[in-house]
């Protein structure tokens, strides 16, 4: 397995090879998996605990619920959350497993605990030093699961929109939010902690060890129940890790093998979604073709920053078979792209490579991946959600192109729908541009950000400051790590803009859901546009390309590609 990663083998046999692996198993779990996913949440029976759980919060599981019901469950459920990180982390000094640090400021807390609510995982400290264990797993590993249980639940309402007809509801956020965590998410997890541990991943309490040197020096080693972290910040799509490092730590990720799990953990949920929406609103060619659209779109971005990572630049890097500056030599360039496309494309913002570090074109896709929305499967819930909101205005434009009335899945796009769909695609890029517009713009942040953040001034400086907003609006959550965030501008502007990235665009889905299912389904005429066809599909691909250039091309000159240029 270590082959497929870094081997003598020729760079792009193991890319192929890496590839056909990802493509034989997740073609398992695409159909196992979303066949699961479907009957969890169409069951109608309840497990024993969940009906205690829903007794205890005085919730009728067979209550089905408006969008504005359901809207309300999902922010105060997220408000509470980021309430009680933001304690956990402020009272740090006196719970157990503490390992005698101190509590965060005010400001990182506020944006810790906003960045795991939100499903991003943005760090703007180093975890190992930072967070005792307590809040490390009341805190952090419990958002972990909660709140990709939200995304999915989003994305669940959604396809109930498409599916139900005349109702106006679209389930209930509760007994979707239990079932994500208790059917779905824990189960894997405990089973993929057990597998990591196997593979050298370590799970203790030992807090800090130290340890001598070759050289008759001292080093203080961190420990930590760090298995059990990594499994669900991977299938969550959630990113971060316990180490700074994050996933390049031996601790966290040690071998080939390992490095090729974790990409499969932050695949596996994002890839089978399609085939829920499929199932559930009747025709699994529709699902098929919303992943076709995914998949062409990864594969180029695979290929594109594989191909600059290996190209590189000057004799040095080629001598070295590529860029390996910020590269682990266990997992190598095909092991590191493979890896950071896929975090960056699921919003999951783990890192086994520092992208900092990438060549200019190399950190350009890594960009580009968040840009489009990171709809390349994208994030549990989030990907499919941002996917068929993208495909709404796919269909409109086709009916403005053709003369027909646009339609999806029997849902007429009218005014209401199309105006949902269309300030969903505004939100991120007005927090992006507006957030690195600002940093630049006010001449007291600017002072601060030149002369506190930006380590590499310059075109890479810009576009420290352009990744960061980029990852935040997004909630992804990587980062080009030679920009400093743990500042009052950075802190507070990262912090706001995880929060509008992550509860704007759910509320725009969760609008137009609700407008969905309140439709009943129009009969299928020949001149309804079919949206199961290799023409949707390229259709679909040519909407996200375009949207996203004519979007962010003028800021993309200004940062890698004038550096990738220059």
């Amino acid at each position: 397995m270590d082959a497929l990663v870094h081997s003598d083998l020729p760079a792009w046999l193991s890319a192929g090879l890496a590839l056909l692996v990802l493509v034989v198993v997740l073609g398992l779990t695409h159909r196992l998996l979303g066949d699961y996913l479907t009957r969890v949440y169409t069951s109608e029976s309840d497990w024993r605990v969940e009906r205690g759980l829903y007794r205890l919060m005085g919730v009728d599981p067979r209550a089905e619920q408006s969008w504005p019901a359901y809207l309300r469950g999902v922010l105060a459920f997220s408000l509470v959350g980021v309430l009680l990180v933001y304690l956990l982390q402020r009272i740090q000094p006196w719970l157990p497993y503490s390992l005698g640090l101190p509590a965060p400021s005010e400001p990182l807390s506020f944006n810790t605990a906003v960045s795991f609510v939100t499903n991003t995982n943005w760090q703007s400290y180093s975890p190992e030093v930072t967070l005792g264990y307590t809040v490390q797993l009341a805190g952090l590993a419990v958002q972990n699961f909660v709140s990709a249980a939200v995304g999915i639940a989003v994305a669940i309402a959604l396809v109930r929109g498409f599916a139900h007809r005349r109702t106006g509801t679209i389930g209930n956020f509760w007994v979707d939010l239990l079932r994500g965590c208790l059917r779905v998410l824990l189960p894997i997890s405990v089973v993929g902690a057990i597998v990591l541990i196997a593979g050298g991943v370590i799970q203790n309490f030992s807090g800090f060890q130290t340890a001598t040197t070759l050289v008759g020096g001292t080093q203080s080693i961190p420990g930590g129940p760090v298995a059990s972290q990594e499994v669900i910040k991977m299938l969550g799509t959630n990113g971060g890790g316990f180490f700074n490092a994050n996933s390049a730590h031996p601790f966290e990720n040690p071998t080939g093998w390992t490095n090729l799990l974790e990409i499969l953990l932050m695949l596996a949920i994002p890839v089978a979604l399609p085939r829920v929406f499929g199932r559930m609103v009747g025709d699994l060619r529709q699902g098929y073709a919303v992943l076709a659209a995914m998949g062409v779109i990864f594969v180029a971005s695979f290929g594109l920053m594989t191909w600059a990572e290996l190209a590189g630049g000057g004799s040095a890097t080629q001598a070295a078979g590529g860029a390996m500056e910020g590269k682990e030599q266990r997992f190598g360039i095909v092991g590191s792209t493979l890896f950071s496309t896929t975090s960056t494309a699921t919003s999951t913002g783990a890192v086994n490579a520092m992208h900092d570090s990438f060549t200019p074109f190399g950190g350009l896709m890594a960009l580009l991946n968040m840009m489009i929305g990171e709809l390349a499967p994208g994030g549990v819930g989030s990907g499919l959600y941002g996917i068929l909101v993208i495909a709404i205005i796919a269909v409109f434009i086709a009916g403005l192109l053709v003369g027909r009335t646009p339609e999806y899945l029997g849902k007429k796009i009218g005014a209401r729908e199309i105006k949902l769909a269309s300030l969903y695609i505004l939100v991120t890029p007005a927090l992006v541009l507006l957030g690195t517009a600002l940093s630049f713009a006010i001449p007291a942040i600017r002072a601060d950000v030149v002369s506190t953040s930006i380590w590499n001034p310059g075109i890479h400086g810009f576009s420290e400051v352009l990744y960061a907003f980029t990852s935040a609006a997004n909630n992804n959550g990587s980062a080009f790590a030679g920009l400093t965030a743990n500042t009052p501008w950075f802190t507070t502007a990262l912090g706001v803009a995880m929060l509008l990235g992550r509860f704007v665009p759910i509320v725009l889905v969760l609008a137009l859901a609700g407008s969905l299912a309140a439709q009943d389904r129009v009969p299928v005429t020949a001149g309804t546009l079919p949206t199961h066809r290799p023409q949707f599909v390229g259709l679909l691909i040519g909407v996200i390309v375009i949207v996203t250039a004519l979007t962010y091309f003028p800021v993309l000159a200004l940062g890698p590609l004038a550096e990738g240029l220059s």
